[in-house]
């Protein structure tokens, strides 16, 4: 795979856009030329991984089934060795960034149903055999565990391959309709192409499907840069088959047109459903409306503090600031080490010791790049006329300039090659894939998000990165803190990068994350999202009341999928089925293996007391 072209847009919905052709075929070539792992894991079982308590005559049976319903050409089993690919060519068979072993998250089959129809009667399928199914929408969700199921060999229904229309841009509304497998590059690409005055928000990586990043409550960095909150309308799958639309979509339109208000209001009447089915196993999103922002005029800066004590003072000036709606966008602090990871060279490039990097040697390095030697740098757009941008920077400037020594920068200032013109693109709508370079830090990389949530507090912000500081001192790794920041809140993204042939610094990388996970939690601050394996143990930490969220989701869960085949675990929410059976992977659960019926144990990797 390392030699063969980067596959692009106009050929599959999957790939890069020819304008990032050029970018991704390096960044392509820097990862593969860092690889030392095999190109492939050969499987030494049975295959395909049967779903749990299903004969393999009835899964042949079942399959050939799905193939009538689907055509054969629509339905794969998973019988060949595994291969990890990259950002663009990705699996959708299992975990590309694999924490446990490459086999210990995959699929029996995939299936590509080309409409709500077709999905209806996968679902209806999965019913009568009693089959798990876990549908993805592109499977880029890379650092929470990609395309893989949470329970092993279920049937991956991958939306995106042949559901991947922009159904509808209104340039009048300023909104959009989509299907599941269109991608940032692809919306953007289409808005642009509709010749309206639109931004498309993106994330900081342009790969992903606009309904899986929405259902998964991500984030971008425009004014719209809440997803879910800029969503209006969804069509949803129900686990009995069912089709129901949310919102004003339930009222039908004239001759049984779409509702014309259904991109336009979010509520519709009675009580407001769209929120069971994000970050859940409910439904089957299959159509999703969102808000355009409106083309406006736009600068990016980025302002420079020297002292790793600063950080609190930073957040208490960012907080007024994001209240009264001075900053605008969804603005980044990132840690200096950033800097050099996003470089796309390698750790060793900068230190070849064991452990951390060292500060000092952070510091040193730093002080020969263009941000100079600083501890944080705030990455920040706003957004008018040429006359409001430039009172709302005299602001920011204002402000910033509290804090001795820092440094007030911009993209003319920094060269052609700095991350500040990535941020430019990202910031007004375009999307982007240089994020990708930090994966060079480690060989074979792969990544671990860490995102809990925190006031924007210079008291509560400073706890919790000391906790994460801490932890990642503990168990070996550097720590790459982002600040994404919000009106009262701050998303913390810290970004374990470990590499995925070492199987001491995956137990290793685990063990932090459940650490923190617990720790951070006793204090008040819990994850927004997070890694398949680490779904209970999250979902547990939001246990008030004697653990009442989650008896309430377990019971729309066994109302709504009495069956339980609807993508069991997701989120932490078990069907009755598996509950109770050894399927949770809780706290000092010292198991690297998410399947109970093959339990195996990390304490010759990791001391228990790490756990």
């Amino acid at each position: 795979m390392s030699s063969s072209a980067v596959p692009v847009l106009s050929d599959v919905h999957t790939g890069i856009p020819e304008n990032l052709l050029e970018k991704a075929t390096a960044a392509k070539e820097r990862l593969y030329s860092r690889k030392t792992a095999p190109p492939y894991y050969e499987r030494d079982e049975q295959l395909p991984v049967l779903p749990p308590d299903v004969s393999r005559s009835t899964f042949n049976a079942a399959i050939a089934a799905l193939e009538g319903i689907l055509g054969s050409a629509n339905v794969e089993v998973n019988d060949k060795p595994l291969v990890d690919g990259w950002y663009i060519e990705h699996p959708n068979t299992h975990d590309a960034y694999h924490v446990f072993s490459p086999g210990d998250s995959v699929s029996s089959a995939q299936c590509y149903p080309g409409s709500v129809e077709e999905v209806s009667a996968v679902v209806k399928w999965a019913n009568k055999f009693e089959i798990p199914i876990y549908p993805i929408s592109i499977g880029r969700n890379l650092g929470y565990g990609g395309a893989a199921p949470r329970v092993r060999g279920s049937v991956v229904v991958d939306l995106g391959r042949r559901m991947n229309k922009v159904l509808k841009v209104d340039g009048e509304n300023y909104s959009c309709l989509v299907e599941p497998g269109v991608t940032y590059y692809k919306l953007y690409d289409e808005v642009k192409r509709s010749g309206f005055p639109m931004w498309i928000d993106t994330p900081d990586l342009g790969g992903g499907s606009v309904v899986g990043n929405a259902v998964d409550r991500g984030v971008g960095y425009t004014l719209y840069g809440d997803h879910f909150g800029n969503h209006c309308g969804m069509e949803v799958v129900l686990p009995n088959g069912e089709v129901i639309r949310t919102g004003m979509g339930a009222l039908p339109g004239p001759d049984g047109t779409d509702n014309p208000t259904w991109q336009s209001f979010q509520y519709g009447y009675g009580p407001y459903a769209d929120g069971i089915f994000s970050q859940s196993n409910f439904g089957i999103v299959t159509k999703m409306g969102f808000w355009l922002m409106p083309d406006t005029q736009h600068q990016t800066f980025m302002v420079t503090f020297p002292n790793d004590e600063d950080f609190a003072d930073i957040v208490d000036i960012i907080r007024p600031l994001m209240i009264k709606r001075i900053l605008g966008n969804i603005p980044q602090l990132r840690n200096v080490i950033q800097e050099l990871a996003v470089t796309g060279r390698p750790k060793t490039d900068f230190y070849k010791g064991e452990g951390r990097v060292p500060r000092e040697v952070i510091r040193e390095h730093a002080s020969k790049m263009p941000c100079g030697d600083c501890a944080w740098i705030f990455y920040g757009t706003v957004y008018g006329t040429k006359e409001q941008i430039a009172d709302t920077l005299k602001i920011v400037n204002i402000e910033f300039s509290k804090i001795a020594g820092s440094k007030f920068l911009f993209p003319e200032d920094m060269p052609a090659d700095h991350y500040i013109h990535s941020r430019v693109s990202v910031c007004s709508g375009v999307p982007e894939i240089r994020e990708l370079d930090w994966l060079n830090w480690k060989p074979n990389a792969g990544h671990l998000f860490f995102a809990p949530i925190s006031p924007t507090k210079k008291h509560d912000a400073r706890v919790l990165y000391e906790l994460v500081r801490d932890i990642h001192d503990e168990f070996g790794f550097d720590v790459f803190p982002t600040y994404c920041i919000a009106n009262r809140e701050m998303h913390f993204i810290a970004n374990i990068v470990y590499d995925r042939d070492d199987e001491d610094e995956k137990a290793r990388a685990m063990a932090c994350m459940r650490k923190m996970i617990d720790v951070c939690a006793q204090h008040g601050y819990g994850e927004y999202r997070t890694h398949i394996l680490l779904a209970d143990q999250v979902a547990h930490t939001y246990g008030w009341n004697n653990q009442a969220m989650m008896r309430f989701n377990e019971t729309l869960k066994d109302s709504l999928d009495p069956k339980g085949i609807l993508a069991p675990g997701r989120a932490g929410i078990w069907p009755a089925k598996y509950r109770g059976k050894g399927w949770e992977l809780l706290l000092g659960d010292d198991r690297a293996t998410s399947n109970p019926a093959d339990i195996k144990t990390v304490t010759e990797l990791v001391s228990a007391s790490h756990l």
